[in-house]
């Protein structure tokens, strides 16, 4: 299964995310989930760095199956936070239509410090 936390800063908007796992749909390299959510997430963090001014923080643990991106600056931009939006429509959308026995979101407020 696929597990994708959602970040929102204290304003609400979502400023990151972190995601883990394998859907395990199909076979590797059939899987149309783990396939869909990978070009979501990649297509985000490649869209947010391209056309956006956002200072952020982005890893990849490739031997834990993770990605986890976090928008630095706050508030975020609209650009950056119609961006991040998308992926959030995108991912719901991936839920609701295949099953929480792929993907499951969860959303968690970040603490200010």
């Amino acid at each position: 299964m696929i597990r994708v936390t959602i970040y929102q800063n204290g304003l609400g908007q979502y400023c990151g995310f972190r995601m883990e796992g394998h859907a395990e749909f199909a076979a590797y390299g059939k899987d149309i989930v783990c396939a869909a959510v990978s070009v979501l997430v990649i297509n985000t963090i490649n869209s947010i760095e391209a056309f956006t001014d956002e200072v952020f923080e982005n890893a990849v643990q490739q031997e834990k199956d993770v990605v986890s991106f976090e928008i630095i600056s706050n508030p975020v931009s609209s650009e950056a936070g119609l961006f991040m939006k998308s992926l959030v429509l995108g991912l719901t959308s991936l839920a609701d239509e295949y099953g929480k026995k792929y993907i499951r979101l969860k959303f968690q407020r970040k603490q200010e410090v």
